[in-house]
Order: C-alpha cells, then sequence, then structure tokens
C-alpha cells in the first residue's frame, strides 16, 4: 500500500510550496523536457566554470593540501541526498576492521558558522545539531569516532590530527568538489535515480559531469540503474527495528507493526524523503507519510497534531529531535536506524589500495 502524505499544521504548509518547486524540479530533472531545455544554456556555463575550477588544480595554478594520513573522499554528482551518511558509517566500521584508526570529516550542513571560513568545530554525541549539523552528530554517535566539522575542510582535518594523533586516515563525509583538499580515494554515491537526465545544474540534477573520473561508483538502490558503469557496487539501507525516542531501550521488531488496527505515521526530513517511506512499505506497514524538507530544525512541532499510535521517525532526525524539550519525551515517536548492506568488496578493495598507499604488502 502507498502511503498517504499529510500536512500537519501551518509551517508544514507553509513548507509545502517549497517541496512542491523541487518537484516540479526533480521531475524535470528526470527528463529533457521543456523545462530543463530553457534551463540547458545556463548549465553550459556553469559547467564551464566548475571544469575551469577543477582545470586550475589539475595544472597546479591553484595549490591543493596533502595531508600526512591517506584521504577518502564520499560524495555525490547528484544533487540531495544518496544515502552519504550511513555509507561513511559503514566505511568507518570496515576501514577500523581492517586495521585503521579512522577520522570524519565534514561540512556540518546548516551549522551555524559564525567565525567564517576558518572556524571548526569538534563533535560528538551530545553537540547541538543547530551548531555543527545533524549528519556529523549522528557519525560521531553511530561510529564512534572522532569528527570534525567546518567550511574549510583542510582545516577541519587539521584541527581533527592535531587533536587525535592516532587517526592514520580521513574520511570526508562530501567534498568531491571541494578541490583543495587533496584525496588519495574518490567515492561517488547515487540511488535509484542514476544520472537524471544527464545534465548539470540548474538544466539537470548533476554538480559535475556523469563521466567525472572517481575510483568507486556505489548504488543505493534495490537494482543498479541502466545509467550508472558496469563497474558499479550496490548498497541498499536496511532497518528492521525501531526504538521509543523517549527510552531507547524499548525496541520493536518493524514486523511487529503491520497490525492494522494501529495508526501509524511516518516522517522524514532527508534529502530524499520517499526512500525512507518505500523501506517502510516494502517491510509491510501501511502509515501516513510526513515529507520534510531536508535538514529540518522541527522546531514547528510537526507531531503535535497528528493522530497516531506511532510515528517513526530517521535516525538523522532523531538528532535534531531528541534536543527539542516538545518532541523528546512524546512516547509516540520511535526511530528506525538503519544499516547500508554493501558488497564486500568495496571494503578489501579500499583497504589494498591504502596498503599500497603506505608501502605495505598487500599480499
Amino acid at each position: 500500500m502507498l502511503p498517504r502524505l499529510v500536512a500537519t499544521n501551518k509551517s508544514a504548509s507553509d513548507g509545502a510550496a517549497r517541496r512542491s518547486a523541487e518537484s516540479v524540479l526533480s521531475a524535470a530533472w528526470q527528463r529533457r523536457g521543456l523545462l530543463a531545455c530553457l534551463l540547458w544554456p545556463l548549465s553550459l556555463l556553469l559547467g564551464l566554470l566548475a571544469a575551469l575550477r577543477r582545470g586550475l588544480y589539475a595544472a597546479g595554478w591553484q595549490a591543493g593540501i596533502r595531508l600526512p594520513v591517506p584521504v577518502i573522499v564520499v560524495g555525490n554528482i547528484f544533487v540531495g541526498g544518496t544515502g552519504k551518511t550511513p555509507l561513511t558509517i559503514w566505511l568507518v566500521q570496515a576501514l577500523r576492521q581492517a586495521g585503521y584508526t579512522p577520522g570524519v570529516i565534514s561540512r556540518g550542513y546548516a551549522a551555524q558558522s559564525g567565525g567564517g571560513q576558518s572556524l571548526v568545530r569538534h563533535v560528538s554525541e551530545a553537540s547541538l545539531a543547530a551548531e555543527v549539523g545533524d549528519e556529523p552528530v549522528l557519525i560521531a554517535g553511530r561510529a564512534q569516532c572522532p569528527v570534525v566539522v567546518g567550511r574549510n575542510r583542510v582545516a577541519a582535518a587539521e584541527a581533527l590530527l592535531q587533536a587525535h594523533p592516532e587517526v592514520n586516515l580521513i574520511l570526508s563525509d562530501d567534498g568531491l568538489q571541494h578541490y583543495r583538499l587533496q584525496r588519495d580515494i574518490e567515492i561517488a554515491l547515487f540511488d535509484a535515480r542514476g544520472v537524471g537526465n544527464g545534465w548539470l545544474l540548474p538544466a539537470g540534477p548533476l554538480r559535475e559531469p556523469a563521466s567525472r573520473r572517481r575510483d568507486f561508483t556505489v548504488v543505493n538502490a534495490a537494482s543498479i540503474p541502466p545509467s550508472m558503469p558496469a563497474s558499479a557496487i550496490r548498497m541498499q539501507l536496511l532497518g528492521e527495528q525501531a526504538f521509543q525516542l523517549s527510552d531507547p531501550s524499548q525496541v520493536r521488531a518493524l514486523a511487529s507493526l503491520q497490525d492494522p488496527a494501529m495508526r501509524i505515521a511516518a516522517a522524514a526530513g532527508i534529502g530524499n524523503p520517499q526512500r525512507f517511506f518505500s523501506m517502510l512499505t516494502a517491510a509491510g506497514l501501511a502509515f501516513e507519510a510526513l515529507a520534510l524538507p531536508d535538514h529540518h530544525d522541527f522546531s514547528d512541532r510537526p507531531f503535535a497534531a497528528l493522530q497516531a499510535d506511532f510515528i517513526l521517525i530517521t535516525e538523522k532526525d532523531a538528532v535534531k529531535c531528541r534536543q527539542i524539550a516538545s518532541i523528546k519525551n512524546d512516547p509516540r515517536i520511535w526511530v528506525v536506524p538503519v544499516t547500508a548492506q554493501i558488497d564486500a568488496a568495496l571494503a578489501h578493495q579500499i583497504h589494498q589500495i591504502l596498503e599500497k598507499l603506505r608501502g605495505h604488502s598487500t599480499a
């Protein structure tokens, strides 16, 4: 059964206009229709500027910074959410098992940045999402590794290494286009939308050409779209349980919520809410769905008017919800954590490459 979308209050209604505009663009980006064609000349200009910037760094006319440890960048070419945070968490865990001590840097989307480019912040599970961003807090909690955020990723990485000299590998959550930070491995993440219509912003959904060089292509989808290279590695986000926001010791299997007598709502303030809703539908749940803007701050209390016995939210949204007094104690709210399931060959290949970079045998 497909979920039914509901609005809860005036703030949600206000956000509907923004989501409507985003949906129009998203639809236009999946084909080369009239709107995309009208925007195509502008995309050529922006593409030229992006290529010029890449060329300046490639030719050495703009200086890049090499860190004393290997750097892996996890990012996307397709604008919007594709699942970078779960992949970053998975990589931290996989590389730790391979013998590395990783740390993570991130821009910290929507974080307060009063100190300008040079400001960096160290992140813990208790950090305020408003100060460091929701995704870095989630990474710090789930991956249990050092995390530093800053608009200047070089400064963030240097601050992390200074504070944690044991770290011997840096993962950059996003930052494919942050060329100043030299990197050893690039991972580009896509989802079921593939490359859309294949055009650059604003005529299409791509920040850079689909042919952009990268070391690995990972696709967060049930099946790999035809537009992806043959070497693409499939990833799926799996969620089987939910825990209560007000009391995380209370855990329920999603299958236990299949009772048709239960009134269930699901809310997601992520880049692609439909991916969360589709996962719940695949688990056999019938629910009302509330799609919120990415990085929604929940200050509008979107759950207050919901008539539901259970409200399912994402881990990313839970970071902010547990920091709002009027929401964190609502017993109806349950968090659905997801785990990235990825071809084990990815971790093995990355381990081999890093061992070669460090001068060790991979035999």
